[in-house]
């Protein structure tokens, strides 16, 4: 099976070689998702990381009313996890599903040492990728505290064009922390500035 993306993020962001990465195929385990179908459901231990090789996930949580608050997308060349159970082997409180059909690589500590053994700079590599998760998290955090709904959509448009064409509006809506009523008077009001977000 060939991985484009997986291997090009590990040469790209993962410190690898080309020559590191056919020494390393007998590791990499993959997953098939349909539309829907969960990788990850409140109360299971998350064992890994996944990086999406093709398809779009999303992960969630459910307020005590039912309501989905959507925390992440993650299309080709992202990863997503709930890191706070794969540290700590605790329950997890998020859902991971499919958007679309999904082919995932499946991440987890056996595979960082492996990769680690033939290229010892992986595991630095990796350590910046958390960094940078913490950074964007810390970011979005932000956003959804002290930003306007106009300026939360205006940077979900500028930061994610591709996922804007690929999901629902009610899901944008629920990533921003709105109502997809507010959402759709955003776009209103936006359409009558003469915004056109898919320039």
């Amino acid at each position: 099976m060939e991985l484009h993306n997986f291997k090009k993020f590990l040469i790209e962001k993962g410190g690898l070689f080309e020559e590191d990465f056919f020494q390393i195929q007998s590791f990499i385990q993959t997953k098939k998702l349909s539309k829907s179908e969960f990788l990850l459901k409140q109360g299971d231990i998350c064992s890994h990381f996944f990086f999406v090789e093709q398809g779009l996930l999303r992960m969630y949580a459910l307020n005590e009313e039912g309501k989905e608050n959507i925390l992440q997308f993650a299309t080709e060349g992202w990863i997503v996890s709930d890191r706070g159970s794969v540290y700590f082997q605790a329950p997890s409180t998020y859902y991971i599903d499919a958007v679309e059909d999904t082919l995932v690589v499946m991440l987890d500590e056996h595979f960082i040492d492996q990769v680690s053994k033939v290229n010892s700079s992986f595991r630095k590599q990796n350590e910046h990728l958390l960094q940078n998760h913490i950074r964007h998290l810390y970011k979005r955090i932000s956003q959804l505290l002290g930003a306007s709904a106009k300026n939360r959509y205006l940077n979900f448009v500028s930061m994610y064009p591709d996922i804007m064409l690929r999901v629902p509006q009610w899901m944008i809506a629920s990533y921003l922390g709105i109502t997809p009523e507010s959402l759709s008077r955003v776009r209103k009001a936006l359409a009558e500035e003469n915004f056109k977000p898919h320039k």
